[in-house]
């Protein structure tokens, strides 16, 4: 199957004006995960052609659940955006998302190269600047969110919006497997996780992708952000919330919708 990548980005790029796109793979059954990643890869293009300048990439499906759920047993990624940021303590406006979900995760930010495909978990914590708390707002371009994996390997791994917290710490000073994480919705605890949950450690998923990406003659950069992966399950967010997550060893950060 030879597919063109620009016309199936060019699909997702519609949902904003129909309320969300059918799935890809129904426009193009027989899609596979690697021709995902091209259409992928299109969008970001297209971005970078209208302004946009990449600030990182972001992990997805590193819990084993999230993983059983669509039938694989590895994560996958895609690439943060300038105007993907949102301020700490930052408030959300209604037309930058479509059917936004909540993340608590940690995030890396680099002050060296990492460039697979031999990356170790040495490597990862010689490269890393510092580490912060960090929400992900997930957002599917694909209507109700029924997807599999090549649907949201093709709409950026299902990225929306980031949140930075302004706490900085040294990776070698916090042990990542046992961070833990309480996620508050409205004042309310929704669930909590730990490190552990993102493929025992966040470390590893930041070696997966920068490994992983070698496939695709990409490499993480000095001054990127990595967001690692989600420690628990993300919470749907809808006008008038408030989320906050609040870290054992490593404070809060929050966002209002």
């Amino acid at each position: 199957m030879t597919i063109d990548a620009n016309r199936l980005s060019a699909h997702l790029s519609q949902a904003f004006i129909t309320k969300g796109s059918t799935p890809l793979t129904e426009v193009a059954p027989g899609l596979t995960v690697q021709e995902a990643y091209l259409v992928q890869l299109a969008t970001i293009e297209k971005e970078l052609a209208q302004g946009r300048r990449i600030t990182g990439k972001k992990i997805g499906l590193t819990s084993a659940a999230m993983q059983q759920s669509l039938g694989v047993n590895e994560p996958d990624y895609g690439h943060l955006l300038d105007s993907m940021e949102i301020q700490n303590n930052g408030k959300v406006s209604p037309e930058l998302v479509l059917q936004p979900r909540v993340e608590g995760e940690i995030a890396f930010i680099l002050k060296e190269d990492l460039k697979g495909p031999n990356v170790t978990a040495f490597d990862v914590i010689q490269a890393t600047d510092y580490i912060v708390p960090a929400i992900e707002i997930v957002d599917s371009r694909i209507k109700d969110w029924k997807l599999t994996l090549q649907d949201t390997v093709g709409d950026n791994a299902s990225s929306g919006l980031y949140v930075l917290g302004e706490n900085q710490f040294r990776l070698p000073d916090v042990d990542l497997r046992v961070v833990g994480m309480a996620l508050y919705k409205n004042g309310i605890l929704q669930n909590t996780g730990t490190g552990a949950a993102c493929l025992d450690n966040p470390i590893n998923a930041v070696v997966w992708l920068a490994n992983k990406l070698a496939n695709y003659d990409i490499y993480l950069k000095k001054g990127e952000v990595i967001l690692s992966g989600a420690l628990s399950a993300a919470i749907p967010a809808e006008a008038g919330d408030f989320f906050e997550m609040k870290f054992n060893q490593m404070g809060s950060v929050n966002v209002s919708f």
